[in-house]
């Protein structure tokens, strides 16, 4: 039987506002705040954990102040001292503990395990830091200084700043520092689990590649990534592909300038669409985790429909929702009482993956109690249909729903095929099923081909 999942909203305020954000970016479903370790304290502010990888974030706050007569130099290094040296300590005494085979809960008292599973072991863990109390002092400092973000430098031989606003880091085992500026408008841009842990990656990856990566905001360095495509790779980068350079400075000002284009406006408004993929996610994670989701599905252990669909970039959900949405108003007017069905395929932003999209319009059978596992059946020889017609997909995820064009209220259903092992006993299997409901063999299908780019 299902158990609902109790989680903490986070104990401060700049602790709720982390969870909030997480939540939005990473979805409820791997988002936890306030994790405790076996001995009852806690391993972190808060814990996100997505297949192989974990974000670890501590939160800090402590204003800097310096209105006393103490030099501003002496003031600011111990600043950094209470709020980022002594939680990169603790960053790293929380990986170790993440690797390890010991215990996390969600409380204090040790009565929740953390729900989720992982592979403690070969977990890949990024550790954040979220400094507070900076802004006010960052901005005053200097009219340069537009946004009030803290300054980073990661280098070989990182020490402790000489001056306020600049914090030196150490680039062999790296700690992401954000601050109130720039957490909310990473987390915002970045509202994906594949587009966070893309730039991260990259990030990490600039770390390690130069000798020195420099930059006066994180959301300056944010700006460079996005603008920074390499038609090799076919990805973001931070600097350069070529091999003559040692490191990379980026400027006061970038972020600034990028939101201010029109290609960032019209793309802010072009992926308003598709956020219905991020509702789809979070509603069914939320039943998830208030143990009143139906079906066989374990949204919490390992692989599910969810858990695929979360893989979506931003760009790739506003193409996915542009075609639902066209299917969703193309439903044909209902005529008599039998079962209408509309199907649709849609191929995902990743190579050999590809999802079902099936309508149904039947108002005469909602009332069965049995119609929501006739409708699953039919979405799952749907998915092996799909299959049969595109024999190179490895993996399809299936949605039903009543046509939204003509239902009041819907609830959703979602399956995921694991296609990587097909025989040729169920490619038998699921065209004896399909033999008479015949999914995407009618000759009323039509194939619609578009070219979607990330920014408009």
């Amino acid at each position: 039987m299902p158990i609902k999942v109790k989680k903490s909203d986070g104990t401060t305020p700049t602790e709720k506002l982390l969870t909030a954000l997480c939540e939005r970016s990473f979805l409820k479903l791997w988002s936890y705040p306030n994790p405790f370790k076996e001995d009852g304290d806690e391993l972190c502010d808060l814990l996100v954990v997505y297949g192989d990888h974990a974000f670890v974030f501590f939160d800090r706050e402590k204003d800097l102040d310096f209105s006393s007569d103490k030099a501003p130099e002496v003031i600011w290094k111990r600043w950094v001292r209470t709020v980022i040296d002594a939680q990169i300590r603790t960053t790293k005494g929380a990986e170790r503990y993440l690797k390890s085979d010991r215990p996390i809960y969600l409380d204090s008292k040790r009565a929740n395990p953390f729900p989720l599973e992982m592979s403690r072991r070969s977990l890949i863990v990024h550790k954040f830091i979220v400094a507070h109390g900076a802004k006010e002092a960052c901005k005053a400092s200097s009219d340069k200084n537009v946004t009030g973000s803290l300054a980073i430098s990661y280098g070989a031989h990182s020490s402790p700043a000489d001056f306020p606003y600049f914090i030196h880091l150490d680039k062999s085992d790296p700690v992401h520092v954000f601050d109130s500026e720039n957490l909310p408008i990473v987390l915002s841009e970045l509202d994906t689990i594949a587009d966070f842990l893309s730039y991260i990656e990259e990030k990490e990856r600039a770390i390690h590649k130069y000798q020195w990566l420099m930059y006066c905001g994180e959301e300056d360095l944010l700006a460079h990534y996005l603008l920074n495509f390499d038609d090799t790779s076919k990805r973001h980068i931070i600097g350069s592909e070529k091999e003559q350079f040692d490191g990379v400075y980026i400027g006061e000002g970038e972020w600034v300038d990028f939101i201010g284009s029109d290609t960032f406006k019209n793309t802010k408004k072009a992926n308003e669409i598709s956020y219905i993929w991020d509702e789809l996610l979070q509603i069914t994670s939320q039943n998830a985790l208030d143990g009143t989701l139906t079906g066989n599905a374990k949204l919490l252990q390992g692989r599910s429909a969810i858990f695929e669909m979360a893989k979506e970039p931003r760009f790739s959900r506003r193409a996915l929702c542009e075609y639902m949405t066209m299917v969703i108003h193309k439903f044909p007017e209902p005529k008599g009482s039998g079962i209408m069905r509309h199907v649709a395929f849609m191929p995902s932003f990743y190579p050999n993956r590809g999802y079902v999209y099936l309508q149904f319009h039947a108002p005469e059978f909602r009332a069965d109690r049995d119609y929501r596992s006739k409708r699953a059946f039919l979405l799952e020889i749907a998915c092996g249909a799909a299959k049969i017609k595109f024999p190179e997909m490895q993996t399809i995820i299936g949605i039903d729903m009543d046509a939204p064009k003509y239902a009041e209220e819907n609830e959703e259903d979602f399956i995921l095929l694991n296609c990587s092992d097909w025989t040729e006993e169920q490619e038998a299997h699921y065209a004896a099923l399909n033999a008479e409901l015949k999914f995407f063999q009618t000759g009323q299908h039509s194939e619609t081909k578009r070219h979607v780019t990330e920014f408009v």
